[in-house]
């Protein structure tokens, strides 16, 4: 059985669960971080001593690190489908995971912090107007790949637009005026209709 820890509300924990649900996995989610506590403990320490979620148990193996994760459960469960067959076009896939983790989460992160875990009365005009144009800059670059492609990668969904949607998922729901994105918006609408989505990207952000 696979054991998947940490707290639904976690874009993080949202990505492994999709792809979990995506492949249709039979899983156990146990609740951590957050309010739930547990990722501080010797016990959760010893399995990721970075003490953050998810972390995967799929029966003596433990591996952490989302995106790891996502790529693990696709080529070992949806090698041709969510996980792409040909190296290079595996390649492609990954390099637009990499840009979710170092660019397009990055920019958007002080606008969710701000937004969202930050009283009103303590907020940063400054700093949000500053996240919202590095996400705004690199959303063009998304919509400009999405031009004629059903997919980030082409005509098959895979573990790219998954990770991409959640983090496209976490900018919709701030309060903040978005750009037009034609392309982004058609290929979102898409993601969020799929089955494996549901309970997932429904929960508002915390």
């Amino acid at each position: 059985m696979i054991r998947i820890w940490g707290r639904l509300s976690s874009v993080n924990v949202q990505k492994v669960v999709w792809a979990a649900q995506e492949l249709g996995l039979a899983f156990e989610r146990i609740d951590a971080g957050g309010q739930f506590g547990i990722v501080r403990t010797p016990a959760y320490l010893a399995k990721n001593p970075n003490g953050q979620i998810p972390l995967l148990e799929d029966g003596e193996f433990v591996l952490w690190e989302s995106n790891a994760i996502v790529r693990y459960l696709a080529a070992q469960h949806g090698l041709g489908t969510l996980c792409p067959q040909s190296l290079q076009a595996r390649a492609d896939a990954d390099r637009w995971m990499d840009w979710q983790t170092t660019a397009l989460t990055p920019a958007m992160g002080p606008a969710f912090m701000q937004l969202i875990r930050t009283a009103a009365d303590q907020r940063n005009p400054a700093l949000i107007a500053e996240s919202a144009a590095k996400t705004e800059a690199l959303l063009a670059i998304l919509d400009a790949q999405l031009h004629e492609r059903l997919f980030v990668c082409g005509a098959q969904f895979t573990m790219a637009d998954l990770v991409l949607g959640c983090a496209v998922h976490r900018w919709h729901g701030l309060p903040l005026t978005r750009s037009a994105r034609p392309n982004v918006e058609r290929w979102y609408a898409t993601l969020i209709a799929r089955a494996a989505t549901d309970g997932v990207l429904t929960l508002p952000l915390t």
